[in-house]
């Protein structure tokens, strides 16, 4: 096969076929990765004459249809279309009729020959014509349609979504006035408290938020909170999700739900039994996902059925109120709630149950007629699991409700994963939409010198555009609900993914671009209608290009103090950050503060295999020496720390006045938003994930080292946090 046969193959699906790499060279995807990617996108690269046949085919498809699938503009722009018609039609008058979702209509009629011809084509003998449409009225922002009638014909020729978007994302006046804030991250799975069954859930949420507030914080940062596997409950990666609209019922506080203190319920949860299996999940250092898993399982089926029989069969409030949320969940949480069940139910029959790729054929998508009968069959059990996401969303917007009541300014924020796991229920209902033979992943860069392969198969671009952008609006809005920001991980996903073909190593991959100005227009709608503030996660290789568009629009950047160095290995000042970023000394992917200092990262890296030799952990080893010296040497010119610090790093280890230095220092940042981690106000020393692994160390399962309960009545812990709350109001500008 040619190459330049392939290359336009590539370059229409957005391949791209150069990139900078993460250390600033240029860098080249294979001709054979090419081929693979656009295999996963469904093409037959086997020859010329497939490939011929196929853009023959997208081209056909693309001129027969007079209006695009969708089209997303801002308020600030002219609101214009392209329209391709026949040229014995081009002469002809059309009615353009404009229906905004709250129902108002407008009508234009148009000649397409009297506008402005754009392209030419021809298709069978026949020419066709693409000119450019113009509606003159003003839309205001929202989810809107354009149809296009012969004009005096009441039959529709064609229809087109309009998404009418602000030109930036919604932001908080304070932030907007200048003021400064700092909230802490957690991953809620490993908080610990006196009261929860041995994960953290939504009134340890509401407990820290109410905390936090008092303390001076104005917000708690989540990590995603998604919905895994009941029935596989090992399978407890929160960045792997079976479903990303919903919740991880594991979250739930079992005792905060009606009938928890009937007798009947309180009879089982004082068994002698299950308390011991109750004390074993609260005490063990990690997250036994199994264990806890089973114990809330058990009590809330006994609950669903009382509740059931107490309000669900009857018409009563409680009815009406949960009859709606199934209704506004529709397909999506019917889809979950049967996915579950289905999981449930082949692991109890000891069938393969990890992922619908090893389901029986007759189930292996969802819209098949078989699932449609086991959905019958089992409709108690799927009610269940719509229950309990009910629930779920019931106990978080409680927890926010606390947030809004302490006047937080932002109060919760959530975190949105780039993708789901192959299995997932999210894949299982829009086959159509995702690309199973390939994953996403990461190139080779300075942290992961292998690159990274995460098992999230990618969405298609096109076919995402074919379906209005429905399933990324669905994400938005509903990773915004309860919440006052939502974080976007690995944020470049909005304008391009590094794909990996199935089977090949993650450097053999290569990026396929996406709508990212049309991503951006749908993010600012939802933005603004759920009043978030976004924060898109901008770090590793990320093209100039991105960062610029997330500023125009109003998306925060991410600032971790570790990467912000100058070209002579100082670190920069956090008053030289921009103001629209959240900064930040850790993430969830990287050591803590005292496995940074010790290189306890690097000892464990080793041990597991991840750098491929010894002379790349050479090099690693010296440049930490070197960076923990500049940083002392930022720390000491900046007077952030006293004397009890050392200045010297050959023997300066990490103390609690380095670690609350360092926390401080950050403060007095020109960032509008400063994130914490909870375990670096704890000092701890173990990472609660290590990038490239997968079973060699127990990822999202580190529980934190202390009590919530105990944490601020720690007169060390309040006093960083006065510190923390003083310096914020130092750098602020709204004084």
């Amino acid at each position: 096969m040619t190459n330049n046969v392939l290359q336009t193959l590539v370059e229409m699906r957005g391949i791209e076929s150069n990139y900078v790499d993460a250390w600033g060279k240029p860098a080249t995807i294979a001709q054979s990765s090419k081929a693979k990617l656009l295999n996963a996108l469904g093409y037959d690269t086997s020859n010329d004459e497939a490939v011929v046949a196929q853009l023959d085919t997208e081209a056909s498809q693309y001129w027969q249809n007079p209006l695009n699938p969708v089209l997303v503009t801002r308020v600030s722009e002219t609101l214009q279309f392209p329209l391709r018609l026949p040229i014995d039609l081009v002469n002809d008058t059309y009615t353009l009729v404009l229906t905004t979702e709250s129902g108002q209509q407008f009508t234009q009629t148009i000649t397409p020959v009297d506008t402005q011809l754009i392209n030419v084509a021809e298709l069978d003998g026949v020419e066709f014509q693409e000119y450019v449409a113009a509606f003159d009225q003003t839309v205001e922002p929202g989810y809107h349609r354009i149809a296009l009638f012969v004009e005096g014909d009441e039959e529709e020729l064609a229809a087109m979504r309009l998404i009418m978007a602000p030109d930036s994302c919604f932001m908080p006046e304070p932030i907007k006035q200048g003021k400064k804030i700092w909230g802490l991250s957690v991953q809620l799975y490993c908080v610990r408290s006196e009261t929860n069954w041995g994960i953290g859930d939504f009134s340890d949420l509401s407990r820290l938020v109410k905390e936090a507030s008092a303390n001076g914080a104005d917000f708690i940062g989540l990590n995603p909170i998604h919905s895994l596997y009941p029935a596989n409950p090992d399978a407890c990666s929160p960045y792997g999700p079976s479903s990303r609209r919903w919740l991880n019922f594991l979250y739930l506080d079992v005792t905060a739900i009606e009938g928890y203190q009937d007798a009947d319920i309180q009879a089982l949860v004082n068994d002698t039994a299950f308390t011991e299996r109750l004390a074993h999940a609260r005490n063990t250092e990690y997250v036994d996902y199994g264990a806890v898993s089973a114990l809330k399982l058990e009590i809330l089926s006994a609950l669903f059925k009382k509740y059931q029989k107490q309000h669900l069969q009857k018409s009563s409030a409680q009815k009406k109120a949960f009859d709606a949320f199934i209704e506004e969940g529709g397909e999506s949480l019917n889809m979950l709630a049967v996915y579950d069940v289905m999981q449930e139910q082949l692991k109890q029959e000891g069938k393969p149950s990890w992922g619908w790729p090893v389901f029986p054929q007759k189930f292996s998508e969802f819209h098949k007629p078989d699932v449609a009968k086991f959905a019958k069959k089992h409709a108690a059990r799927v009610t269940f699991y719509q229950f309990l996401q009910w629930q779920a969303a019931q106990q978080l917007e409680a927890a926010n409700q606390v947030a809004v009541d302490a006047g937080m300014t932002i109060g919760i924020y959530r975190d949105l994963a780039v993708g789901v796991s192959e299995g997932s229920a999210e894949i299982w209902g829009n086959k159509d939409l995702y690309c199973v033979d390939a994953s996403v992943g990461a190139p080779p860069d300075i942290l992961g010198p292998l690159g990274q392969n995460w098992g999230l198969p990618p969405m298609d671009p096109k076919r995402l555009y074919e379906q209005g952008y429905q399933p990324i609006i669905d994400l938005f809005s509903s990773n915004m609900a309860s919440a006052g920001a939502l974080r976007i991980d690995h944020v470049m996903a909005l304008l391009r993914l590094w794909w990996v073909p199935k089977g090949d190593h993650a450097r053999d991959g290569g990026y396929v671009y996406y709508p990212v100005d049309d991503l951006l227009g749908i993010l600012a709608l939802e933005s603004h209608r759920n009043q978030n503030l976004v924060i898109g996660e901008d770090l590793g290789t990320v093209p100039d290009e991105i960062r610029g568009k997330l500023a125009d629009n109003g998306i925060y950047s991410y600032r971790v103090f570790f990467f912000e160095q100058a070209e002579d290995g100082g670190f920069f000042s956090p008053s030289h950050y921009p103001v629209q970023s959240m900064s930040t000394l850790t993430t969830h992917d990287m050591p803590t503060l005292i496995g940074y200092w010790h290189c306890l990262d690097l000892e464990l890296g080793r041990d597991l295999g991840l750098y491929p030799t010894e002379e790349i952990l050479s090099t690693l080893y010296a440049s930490r020496h070197d960076n923990k010296q500049s940083i002392l040497d930022t720390l000491h010119g900046h007077g952030s720390v006293d004397d009890s610090v050392g200045r010297d790093v050959e023997y300066t280890g990490m103390t609690e006045a380095l670690n609350f230095g360092l926390q401080t220092h950050m403060a007095t940042g020109s960032s509008a938003l400063l994130s914490l981690q909870l375990e670096d106000w704890l000092q701890m020393d173990k990472p609660v994930n290590i990038p490239g692994t997968f079973d060699e160390y127990p990822n999202w399962k580190r529980k934190l080292n202390r009590n919530l309960e105990d944490i601020f009545t720690d007169d060390k812990l309040t006093g960083l946090a006065g510190r923390l709350t003083q310096a914020r109001r130092d750098a602020s500008t709204d004084k």
